[in-house]
């Protein structure tokens, strides 16, 4: 990143540029993500299914998923799973527009900024965490779709542009908290 520019936020599509550049994100890894997209579409419903079914299994992020008396919100966890679908999709498209890198913004300070709801903030390592299931399922998905020397490389395509993703939801966490 520039030294002289301001937080990322200022260029987003400066620091998603660099960041790809950085993790040595290359054009023949977007086409393997775009070629390979489709094994991951494939499995939308039950990739976010899991996801938030994992979530419920520890209290320390189950708490944002809970209704008052404590059950789980089913209208909440489809939501959470709609917004999952989506994220899923538009990366499946390696679209690095301006509008998509704001998103991500976006999806940064709705977890990091978050005055009501339930659970609050949502701590930074549960991001890092929830990149990693969403790693692991891919990996095991192209471990069963694919030879063994493409699987490898579409799960090396695919890590390269989640941490670039990861970067930019983690942007919110650096950001100065809003006075109480």
């Amino acid at each position: 990143m520039n030294p002289q520019r301001d937080h990322p936020g200022a260029d987003m599509q400066g620091f998603v540029r660099e960041l790809a550049a950085f993790v040595g994100l290359t054009d023949d890894d977007v086409a393997l993500i775009r070629r390979t997209a489709p094994i991951v579409l494939q499995h939308e419903r039950a990739i976010t299914a899991a996801l938030y079914e994992h979530f419920l299994k520890f209290p320390s992020t189950a708490r944002f998923f809970l209704a008052e008396d404590g059950s789980p919100d089913p209208q909440r966890l489809e939501r959470r799973k709609h917004s999952l679908a989506r994220w899923l999709r538009e990366t499946a498209e390696v679209a690095m527009t301006h509008d998509f890198v704001y998103y991500l913004l976006a999806v940064s300070l709705s977890h990091s900024h978050r005055q009501h709801g339930p659970g609050g903030k949502v701590p930074p390592q549960f991001m890092v965490g929830a990149m990693s299931l969403a790693q692991t399922a891919f990996a095991g998905l192209f471990r069963d779709a694919l030879d063994a020397p493409d699987a490898l490389d579409a799960t090396v395509a695919w890590n390269k542009l989640l941490l670039v993703h990861l970067n930019v939801l983690l942007l919110g966490y650096f950001l100065p908290q809003p006075a109480k």
